[in-house]
């Protein structure tokens, strides 16, 4: 099972309907997709800074952001099935299908170690890799991407300039898998793996 986090960054790009054709086309029986926040998880970001709210607030709100980009993608490609759990999306895979993460399993009640903003759909995405024991994590992304599939030091600095969240290394120190970084433009590369999944 590949886990495929698409960026909500992507939510005004042309070619997102391209990235979700392609999964949708390629991808199934193999491919969970993991929808970041976009535009909607920044007005959460907005309205806490607004009002002060608390982080498990914000989270529950960009919990929601992610379920309302998940639906978009829906929209967009109507083949991709949502599902809402581990049992579902492994239950989708399997029936051939390319499932589209509904994460609403995360809104919390009380402050864990996700409730905050050094953990976003990258973090998440991973979390859910490590749960269902995956084969390939790929995260797509609008801003530039110098190394495809970095080395395990290579995520500290990544963090660093924003590539990724501050939480992300730890999860991805805990990954069994290869995790690759792509770019908007990065389709040709997608194919490649998913024709050639030996492909590193």
């Amino acid at each position: 099972m590949w886990v495929i986090k698409i960026g909500g960054s992507l939510a005004k790009d042309p070619l997102l309907v391209d990235w979700l054709e392609h999964l949708h086309d390629l991808g199934g029986g193999r491919v969970v997709i993991v929808p970041g926040g976009g535009p909607y998880a920044d007005g959460a970001r907005l309205a806490q800074a607004e009002w002060h709210l608390d982080d498990v607030v914000a989270h529950n709100m960009a919990i929601l952001a992610m379920g309302q980009f998940a639906f978009m993608l829906q929209g967009l490609c109507p083949g991709l099935v949502l599902a809402a759990d581990e049992r579902e999306l492994e239950r989708t895979v399997h029936s051939g299908r390319v499932a589209l993460w509904m994460p609403l399993q995360l809104l919390r009640r009380q402050a864990d170690e996700l409730t905050s903003w050094d953990v976003t759909a990258d973090s998440l995405a991973l979390w859910l890799a490590n749960r269902l024991n995956a084969e390939r994590a790929i995260l797509v992304k609008s801003c530039p991407i110098a190394v495809t599939t970095p080395a395990p030091d290579d995520w500290g600095t990544l963090a660093d300039e924003g590539i990724v969240d501050r939480r992300f290394p730890a999860f991805a120190a805990e990954a069994a898998y290869p995790i690759h970084l792509l770019e908007r433009t990065g389709i040709a590369r997608l194919k490649e793996l998913l024709l050639a999944p030996t492909v590193a």
